[in-house]
């Protein structure tokens, strides 16, 4: 992204990940490997509409506690640089449509590391309320569990 992180609207978080860049990537971009950890578990994630091109849509369910699945994102990749970037948003619909209500944008990075890939997220916002909000709603807790079962997901498949 051209703007750098701002402490005002943006939250971020990163791990070192052992596993290749191309591992991460597939499943990032991969539907039914983005399900297996795209949520915290014991949650399941359904990917109904997915298709990670600059437009495509990020569309996906959740089902908590063995409850019938029900709308969880719906969302627009945004830019989509192979083994590198993703930036999505929930302010546009595949196609770039507008979307009725907007929270937030992520840019998730991929650099390759001594020994693996080192992952960052940024979520950004509209304003600090929003920012806060997500924080309040456990961001950091959801978010990095969602990404330590990325970690475990992808480490187990190379080990």
């Amino acid at each position: 992204m051209t703007e750098m992180f701002d402490p005002e609207r943006d939250l971020t978080i990163e791990r070192f990940i052992r596993a290749p860049r191309t591992a991460v990537w597939d499943a990032w971009t991969q539907p039914r490997q983005f399900e297996q950890w795209w949520v915290p578990e014991p949650a399941k994630c359904r990917a109904v509409r997915f298709e990670a091109v600059p437009g495509g849509p990020l569309v996906t369910e959740i089902s908590e506690a063995g409850k019938p699945f029900a709308p969880h994102m719906d969302a627009c990749f945004l830019i989509v640089e192979p083994q590198r970037r993703l930036v999505f948003t929930d302010a546009l619909l595949a196609g770039f449509r507008p979307a009725p209500n907007s929270f937030m944008s992520a840019e998730i990075t991929l650099d390759e590391a001594d020994g693996g890939t080192q992952y960052a997220a940024r979520v950004m916002h509209s304003d600090r309320a929003a920012r806060d909000k997500h924080a309040e709603l456990g961001f950091y807790d959801g978010w990095g569990t969602v990404i330590e079962q990325l970690a475990r997901f992808v480490e187990v498949r190379v080990s």
